[in-house]
């Protein structure tokens, strides 16, 4: 591929006009920080267009996650993979395992305002494109109604179902997730993501669009990186409700909360127990405990455990020791998956799971889909889903005000 890079670029008008191109491309990616203060961050931005090749499901094979631009998810539902679990719920919206495409354009705009193209095309023709001033889109439609799979009643007798396996001793902690789903004819998505985003500002948002699946997704954490040899987990447990009047106090009393630093600290053992398994001996470790961040909506506590990749070691290997994420399963993982998969009403599908992209050097970057819509434009169905960490110190209709409290945002984007 060719390259050029530009003079400083703002992050909002590059995004903005971005959105408004995916509109004429069936394959687009565009992963992006808000500008949120992260220092593990490689890009405020990075998006790609167009497909050479696309990789589905079976097609997806352990080279496809080595060297070279390739933008793409991976479905909670990929866990039967890499671990000896059941998947018998029925999804809603009927997406893949797994979808990656190899991008015609890929941009990268980095933490200091430049912006670097690759392309076949000439790369001036697309920077002109990628750098025009952005017009405002179409407002259209941004409004779903959405509906719950299940009653408040049913999820507070399945949490209680599942406390009394944690009081068995069956697990240690659980994520149990429930789900809301809409039916719709047309909708603006491009419009619906920025108002997602203008609630929230997450700092691992994203939007891809892959023939009729798109995804929506303002979600504030990352899964794994891979730099170098460097691999870096930052799991968040632990939610309160972000207070305008005092936030700092809302910050304390988050990291004081007993029943939160369980949730975090069972779930940073884990991350550590799966980083282990690809790790260079004795290189995993806790660089950060029981962080406490601030955003637009939200307070979470965010953990960041960091290892050195052994030699030898692939980029297929690190995604099948670690997937799913632990902060979306529980502990211990499987027995935790295998306990949700009975309690929940329907397949999380790619919510729970993840998406990022792979860089020539062979380099990763990928989050964890939460607070997201996931759209099927052929079936016109659109799923919104939404859990969190059951412990034994857990109070089931206090979860179920955190499960709204985590979808408000994107509910009130899409009223």
């Amino acid at each position: 591929m060719e390259s050029a890079s530009t003079h400083i670029v703002d992050p909002r008008s590059l995004e903005n006009r971005l959105l408004e191109l995916s509109n004429s491309r069936s394959f687009f990616a565009l992963y992006t920080s808000n500008s949120y203060p992260n220092s593990e961050k490689s890009y405020e931005l990075i998006f790609g267009w167009g497909a050479k090749a696309v990789y589905t499901d079976e097609e997806l094979l352990p080279e496809h996650l080595e060297y070279g631009w390739k933008f793409g998810f991976l479905s909670y539902e990929l866990r039967t993979n890499f671990e000896s679990v059941t998947q018998e719920n029925e999804g809603i919206g009927d997406w893949p395992k797994a979808r990656f495409f190899v991008p015609e354009v890929v941009g990268t705009l980095h933490i200091d305002g430049r912006l670097e193209v690759w392309s076949e095309y000439a790369v001036d023709e697309v920077l002109n494109e990628v750098l025009l001033n952005a017009n405002e889109v179409d407002s259209g439609t941004t409004s779903l109604n959405f509906q719950p799979v299940e009653s408040r009643e049913d999820y507070i007798h399945n949490v209680n179902a599942l406390k009394d396996h944690i009081q068995r001793g069956d697990i240690y902690e659980v994520n149990y997730c429930t789900a809301f789903t809409a039916e719709f004819e047309k909708l603006n998505s491009v419009s619906l993501f920025k108002k997602m985003v203008e609630g929230t500002l997450a700092p691992f948002s994203a939007f891809v669009k892959m023939d009729g699946y798109e995804l929506l997704c303002t979600s504030p954490e990352r899964y794994i990186k891979r730099e170098g040899r460097k691999l870096c987990s930052q799991p968040i447990k632990g939610t309160n409700r972000y207070c305008d009047a005092d936030n700092e106090s809302a910050k304390i009393a988050l990291v004081q909360s007993e029943k939160e630093r369980a949730e975090n600290v069972m779930i940073v053992d884990l991350v550590r127990n799966d980083l282990s398994r690809v790790a260079a001996t004795g290189s995993v470790k806790v660089s950060e405990l029981f962080g406490t961040y601030a955003f637009k909506n939200v307070n979470q506590l965010i953990s960041t455990v960091e290892a050195e990749l052994r030699e030898g070691a692939t980029n297929y290997d690190v995604i099948a020791a670690s997937f799913p994420m632990g902060s979306m399963t529980g502990a211990p993982k499987v027995s935790a998956m295998e306990l949700a998969e009975r309690f929940e009403k329907v397949a999380r599908e790619i919510y729970s799971g993840s998406v990022g992209y792979v860089t020539p050097e062979g380099d990763f970057d990928f989050n964890v889909v939460i607070r997201s819509i996931a759209l099927n434009r052929d079936k016109g169905i659109a799923t919104l889903h939404v859990g969190g960490a059951i412990t034994i110190l857990s109070d089931a209709q206090q979860e179920y005000e955190e499960c709204l409290l985590k979808a408000e945002s994107v509910l009130k984007a899409a009223k």
